[in-house]
């Protein structure tokens, strides 16, 4: 038995690069010169933050000493944060400090994944570079703001690619690897991190959803190569979630580690 139907072969180019194939696909593109210009992507990541935004104005509208139901659950999120990241990296009083920062990026990195596997939504925030890019800079800058207030920029700089012990002639070539690393490499690193994971999670979702549209309608109905697609979509759709986590964990993680670094770059 044989089912018709028709079988629409996945693009990516229009949502990925909008308005470069047709500027239908931008919106407000005649306001401003274009200049706040909006394509689906840029639209599900203010979606998602305004969601990440509502919940939290929500669960902490109310401050009972005994919480519960969603000022519950969202203080155990915050403390999730606070106690395995930042207290775990920092210590008690450098991770409440630094807390702000780490669990505004944590959150912003899990509610735009999350997106991903959202019917209607189904691709991350992340996956173009924009906004990952956005977040390491955040970091990097904080990353600097720490050394700097606490040691000086230039003597931060100084305790963060000189090595002490360190034979004179070999300052020469490791000065400039220190400097390449801890100061240009860093942001590229949590950028490409984020954006390859949550670009590959994509496109592997589009590919195998696809894959059960074409056998489906052009194959038999009936036959388990279809059935094994199906499932293995819908597999890799909980794995999609549990990068979703993960990545946002270890983006929030790095950017403690790297203040952590920063706050003892004398003693590195």
């Amino acid at each position: 038995m044989a089912f018709k139907g028709e079988f629409h072969a996945p693009d990516l180019y229009t949502e990925f690069f909008p308005g470069q194939l047709d500027p239908q696909h931008l919106w407000f593109a005649d306001f401003a010169g274009g200049a706040f210009a909006l394509d689906r992507l840029m639209l599900v990541r203010l979606l998602m933050c305004a969601i990440l935004v509502v919940f939290f104005l929500v669960a902490f509208r109310r401050k009972d000493l005994v919480p519960t139901g969603i000022q519950n659950f969202g203080e155990s999120l915050v403390d999730f944060v606070r106690i395995h990241i930042a207290e775990d990296t920092l210590g008690k009083k450098e991770g409440r400090r630094f807390l702000p920062i780490i669990a505004t990026i944590f959150f912003a990195v899990f509610i735009t994944n999350i997106s991903t596997i959202l019917p209607g939504l189904n691709i991350s925030g992340n996956a173009r570079i924009g906004f990952p890019m956005v977040l390491a800079l955040v970091a990097w800058v904080v990353m600097i703001y720490a050394g700097s207030r606490r040691y000086g920029f230039f003597k931060y700089v100084k305790s963060s690619v000189v090595i002490p012990g360190l034979p004179s002639f070999l300052h020469i070539l490791v000065v400039p690897i220190e400097f390449f690393s801890t100061f240009i490499l860093r942001p590229f690193t949590l950028t490409l991190r984020l954006m390859a994971n949550m670009l590959a999670g994509h496109i592997i979702l589009v590919l195998m959803f696809t894959a059960t549209n074409f056998f489906f309608w052009q194959l038999n109905g009936w036959s388990l190569i279809s059935i094994f697609s199906i499932f293995g979509a819908i597999a890799f759709t909980f794995f999609e979630l549990l990068v979703s986590v993960l990545q946002a964990y270890i983006f929030a993680l790095l950017t403690a580690v790297y203040i952590e670094m920063s706050l003892n770059a004398a003693e590195h």
